[in-house]
């Protein structure tokens, strides 16, 4: 309970994306990446630059992804997260970046129809794959009904789990337009909001849910 779901990219499309990277490879990445972030914080590394460098193995590859309905052809490296490249390549920062480890949800977006951890997914398992942040849910100014009945039932406070919790309901209702209290709670049991506003919140979806 409480895990997101995703769907790696299979083999016959990283053949033919000539995107040839195992999940091995993205975690040794991040094991160096890590190790290289803890020389530098304690001095010894002889250049930040040399510290910061790709870890052994690491390659270039171009994905298109279709991103809150448009399109997107990113240069990208093979050990990069989704996350990164939807905060620092695309400057879409309402996703947040948490825990950076799977187990918060503040980096929840909807990957084919499916609420997954950004922070938990290579970037290149986004490749022709379509995704839904929080910055597509409004229309300009006008906010999404779910946006709306968060800010109505006072359903948030530090915010900073709010993108994550409006994602996820999002991925609930379109599968499920009147869910149950009890699947409401399983929908949105990935997600952490330290601020323990979990009532308001549960009311929130079921409202809007009501609405639907």
């Amino acid at each position: 309970m409480g895990k997101k779901e995703h769907e790696p990219v299979s083999e016959e499309e990283k053949e033919s994306g000539k995107l040839k990277v195992t999940r091995r490879d993205f975690l040794k990445g991040l094991g160096a990446s890590t190790v290289a972030a803890a020389v530098i914080t304690t001095g010894g590394a002889h250049s930040e630059a040399e510290a910061a460098a790709p870890p052994k193995g690491t390659r270039d590859a171009l994905i298109t992804t279709e991103i809150n309905g448009r399109s997107y052809r990113v240069a990208v490296k093979t050990h990069w997260t989704l996350l990164d490249v939807l905060r620092r390549e695309l400057g879409l920062t309402g996703t947040k970046n948490s825990c950076n480890r799977g187990s918060c949800g503040a980096c929840t977006v909807i990957m084919d129809g499916m609420a997954v951890y950004a922070c938990a997914l290579l970037a290149v398992e986004a490749d022709k794959r379509k995704i839904t942040t929080i910055e597509g849910l409004s229309d300009g100014e006008k906010l999404h009904p779910i946006q709306s009945v968060f800010i109505q039932e006072d359903a948030l406070q530090c915010g900073f789990c709010t993108p994550g919790m409006i994602i996820s309901t999002k991925a609930l209702l379109d599968k499920n337009p009147r869910p149950s209290e009890a699947e409401v709670k399983e929908a949105l049991s990935g997600t952490i909001c330290r601020c323990a506003a979990y009532p308001k919140i549960v009311k929130a979806v079921m409202s809007v849910s009501q609405k639907a």
